[in-house]
């Protein structure tokens, strides 16, 4: 019974998505994004959503979305097409962590 529980709990670990993006790398990536989306993730402009305290998991889905075409908007597509992985793993971290 261990062992399946244990199995159990090592499959569900490894299915789950596992976001390690570096907030302060994050940071450091974000010029262009805060001139839609506020400095602090938080937009003076209503049209423009705010990032701060999003969940990182959907911020990273829709920056690849963005990337891939499956999302489509003219300014979004081209910004995320210049992103990495990482980039869009960090960002991602920097938004969820600001409140």
């Amino acid at each position: 019974m261990k062992k399946f529980i244990l199995a159990i709990a090592a499959t569900v670990m490894m299915a789950s998505p596992a976001f390690a993006g570096d907030a302060a790398a994050g940071k450091a990536k974000t010029a262009m994004c805060s001139a839609c989306h506020g400095a602090a993730g938080i937009s003076a402009i209503p049209m423009y959503p705010n990032l701060a305290g999003q969940k990182e998991a959907y911020l990273a889905q829709q920056l690849k979305n963005f990337r891939s075409g499956q999302r489509k908007n003219a300014v979004m597509g081209p910004m995320a097409m210049a992103l990495s992985d990482d980039d869009i793993a960090n960002i991602s971290a920097y938004y969820s962590s600001l409140k």
